[in-house]
């Protein structure tokens, strides 16, 4: 075939697909492309502009740092409202609301954030200085060496001023600065002094000019930035530094609460939240005495629990303890044909031990890829071993060594980096915390825990479930403090002391978000309620139902529901599920 031909047949393949290109089913076609796109790519975009902006604007006091956020999810809510909704499928739908979510979450984050610094703000007058000094180290703006050494100058000045103000004002005004905001500013002072740091650290010995000048003032400015957040800390606040025992949180109130339980779609208050789990506590404290009879200890089941504590392993055995835990409950999963459990994943997880340090925090094991083992060591005293062994007895560590690993942590690690991964943009600890807890009412429905020993250490942590709810909501509502949330745990729940202080210090310290604490049983409530529905009726089987919580990934659970269901999706969707009631019209506390 000659030159000539190919060019012939060329053009007119070209004229061929233009034609098909301009016909009205195929323009029609493309259109419809063009106003739907992937919300797979514009999540997977906001996801990576979002990080790259963070890494920037890195420090969460700023004012430029927070507005620069602020704007951006500003201009990602415009262009999402642009994308026409109604021509998404159904996943696209739900990818847009659940993008939709993120943002209007982080706007109420950022809003809490500046009522929690309006609060300490005026015990830090030379912050705009330090916001000042990164604004222009960001626009890579040279300093002028002299003036820079001026201004450090002034900023250690200000802070002795200001001390010295604060001192008269303890003396003598009654109303000076409440305990939770010294507190609260002498933390942002030390992030304060480590964002100074990294500023300085840029331009030293590197700028020949800025050294010389400032390399002395900075040094007296750091000195005085630590005095004075030590000064606040243990003066203003009462905290000595080396105290362990002290814990001070800061509580959000009752308006905060209630959005982000609309933001959670959880269309309860926190009055009545704090009610259901008192009810739930009163099932369990039935349940205890039950086991409590069976063990020979009548109506005292704080007997039966010390009798329990008291059955933990030896220095040395605790790992293989947890280890043979941990096959009990992959295979129990297995035999129940509950969900599908990939081999890799029975084989990858990995063990290590918990030091001293974080044991203060997190007295249990904590598990995920890794299950971390909880128990003393040779540093701790005696008393704090006694109770580190006790308080991870093996009846304890029977009811929950599924829930860090398979199917609970570890399982959902594995499966949302395979399924649907772009959307662990919108981690939820509804949905991670509320199915691994989840499982544990699942196991014992199913006669996991068969001994009445078991069945206490199972009803052990959904007693102490219970009460993290009534203490964590009732301390952002102001009415219950740390130390009144330490008692209940030891006296309502039957923690050792040490460990019911863990567990406040870590509620309370800024580490989890306000409502993380709750997540345990109202996201397993909301799992129990949903497996009702399209479950117990015959909709699904079991594995089916578990295999689609893991291939959908982590969202607020009322819209797990929302996708389940195929319920009909609009731009302003918004859950009104009230799945307390759906566990009351199954007839069962759990």
């Amino acid at each position: 075939m000659s030159r000539c031909d190919w060019k012939r047949i060329h053009i007119l393949l070209t004229l061929a697909a233009l034609h098909l290109l301009c016909s009205p089913a195929i323009a029609s076609s493309l259109k419809a492309a063009s106003a739907a796109p992937s919300m797979r790519d514009v999540i997977e975009h906001y996801q990576q502009d979002e990080q790259t902006l963070e890494a920037k604007y890195a420090d969460p006091l700023s004012p430029t740092c927070i507005d620069r956020l602020a704007r951006f999810d500003a201009n990602s809510m415009k262009k999402l409202e642009a994308i026409d909704f109604n021509a998404l499928d159904q996943e696209g739908k739900e990818d847009y609301l659940l993008l939709k979510n993120h943002i209007v979450r982080n706007n109420h984050a950022r809003t809490l954030a500046a009522e929690q610094w309006a609060m300490v703000s005026a015990l830090l007058p030379f912050a705009q200085s330090v916001f000042s000094l990164e604004d222009a180290k960001r626009a890579v703006d040279r300093p002028d060496g002299q003036k820079t050494a001026a201004t450090l100058t002034e900023m250690t000045t200000a802070i002795a001023s200001h001390r010295k103000e604060l001192e008269a004002l303890a003396k003598e005004d009654p109303k000076r600065p409440a305990r939770i905001a010294a507190w609260r500013a002498a933390d942002d002072a030390d992030q304060l002094r480590n964002h100074l740091k990294t500023w300085f650290t840029f331009y030293d010995g590197y700028d020949p000019e800025f050294t010389w000048w400032c390399a002395e003032p900075y040094k007296k400015l750091d000195e005085a930035l630590k005095q004075y957040s030590a000064f606040l800390r243990e003066k203003m606040a009462g905290i000595a530094d080396d105290d362990k025992t002290t814990i001070v949180g800061t509580p959000i109130g009752r308006a905060a609460l209630i959005a982000d339980l609309q933001d959670e779609m959880i269309p309860y208050t926190p009055e009545e939240l704090i009610a259901m789990a008192r009810e739930q506590l009163e099932w369990c404290r039935k349940q205890m005495i039950v086991a409590s009879k069976e063990m020979g200890y009548g109506d005292d089941w704080h007997k039966a629990l010390e009798a329990v504590k008291n059955t933990y392993v030896k220095p040395g055995d605790q790992p293989r303890l947890i280890y043979d835990l941990a096959m009990q409950g992959e295979e129990f999963a297995e035999k129940n044909n509950f969900v599908t459990i990939p081999d890799l994943a029975k084989e990858a997880w990995r063990m290590d031990m918990m030091t001293p340090e974080q044991q203060l925090v997190n007295p249990f094991f904590t598990g995920g890829d890794t299950i971390s083992v909880s128990y003393p060591t040779n540093t701790m005293t005696y008393d704090e071993r006694i109770m580190s062994m006790r308080g991870n007895n093996p009846a304890f560590s029977h009811a929950t060594v599924f829930h860090e690993l398979i199917p609970g942590h570890w399982l959902q690690q594995y499966m949302n980096a395979r399924y649907r991964p772009y959307r662990q943009l919108f981690y939820d600890g509804f949905w991670i915390e509320g199915n691994a807890f989840y499982w544990e009412m699942v196991y014992w429905d199913h006669g996991f825990d068969a001994t009445p020993q078991q069945r206490i250490g199972a009803l052990f942590w959904r007693i102490h479930r219970c009460a993290r709810i009534i203490f964590s909501l009732s301390f952002h509502l102001g009415k219950m403090t740390p130390e009144q949330a330490i008692d209940l745990l030891v006296n309502e729940v039957g923690h050792e002391r040490d460990n019911a202080a863990a567990e406040v210090r870590r509620s309370f310290n800024g580490t989890y978000d306000p409502l993380y604490q709750c997540a345990y049983m109202l996201g397993a409530l909301q799992f129990r309620a949903l497996h009702h529905e399209l479950v117990d009726s015959g909709k699904m089987t079991d594995r089916q139902y578990h295999d689609a919580i893991l291939h959908e990934g982590t969202m607020p659970v009322a819209m797990l529901r929302a996708i389940l269901t195929n319920e009909k999706l609009t731009p302003d969707f918004k859950s009104d599920w009230r799945f307390l009631d759906e566990m009351q019209l199954a007839r069962t506390q759990f």
